[in-house]
């Protein structure tokens, strides 16, 4: 069986790409990674991302003659071709709100994405949020602390095991790191969890290894 092959861009400033790589890495399934750095002044660059998909974003996931653009879409191909895996919950009710916070996650929180930015080489320190942006922190506090609350007897993540949620939020974890958002305990530990997570640290890692640097990221 052909590998599956995962297209993502700048590991540093990517948090689109992070989310389906952690979704594989984490649980264990063989890919084969290639990282397109963006935002380059390079043709090139732009030629290899439109070789996987005509929608010039990355990620993108290649399996076989099937494609799959967007982070979300990914990682529901993920589960539906590796149920073993149990990215969703087993329980109906679980696997739906499971399904509701990813899509929040996927369709929400522009204010802080767009004042806090995800660049692991930033140095840590708090900047001037908006109102928009502090409700949005609250509310993703709110989310982790009911989906631990509800099923934290079932292991440390979200829904107890690592899934889909756990990618779709990971990196807000480096966000809230970053930027020394002041968080509740229970926020605190939740992200413990996650900066122990040995994929989460690998992304890390290669991501402050990397040095090319986008100007228009390093402005906050």
């Amino acid at each position: 069986m052909a590998a599956l092959k995962l297209a993502i861009g700048n590991k540093n400033y990517s948090s689109w790409s992070m989310r389906p790589w952690l979704a594989l890495r984490a649980n264990d399934i063989p890919f084969v990674e290639t990282l397109i750095p963006l935002y380059t002044d390079n043709p090139a660059d732009k030629e290899q991302i439109l070789s996987f998909s005509r929608a010039g974003k990355v990620p993108v996931l290649v399996d076989g003659d099937i494609t799959v653009w967007d982070s979300l879409a990914i990682i529901e191909y993920i589960a539906e071709r590796f149920p073993e895996k149990k990215l969703w919950p087993d329980d109906a009710a679980a696997r739906a709100h499971a399904r509701s916070v990813c899509a929040e996650m996927h369709s929400g929180f522009m204010a802080l994405r767009n004042e806090c930015g995800m660049n692991l080489h930033r140095q840590i320190r708090p900047v001037a949020l908006s109102a928009d942006a502090k409700a949005n922190i609250a509310r993703i506090e709110a989310i982790w602390r009911e989906c631990r609350i509800r099923y934290g007897a079932k292991g440390p993540f979200l829904f107890g095991r690592f899934g889909a949620a756990d990618a779709m939020y990971a990196p807000v974890v480096h966000r809230f790191r970053t930027y020394a958002i002041e968080v509740t305990p229970d926020t605190k530990a939740y992200m413990e969890t996650m900066m122990a997570l040995p994929s989460f640290q690998e992304w890390t890692r290669d991501g402050l290894a990397e040095t090319l640097v986008i100007a228009k990221f390093e402005d906050a």
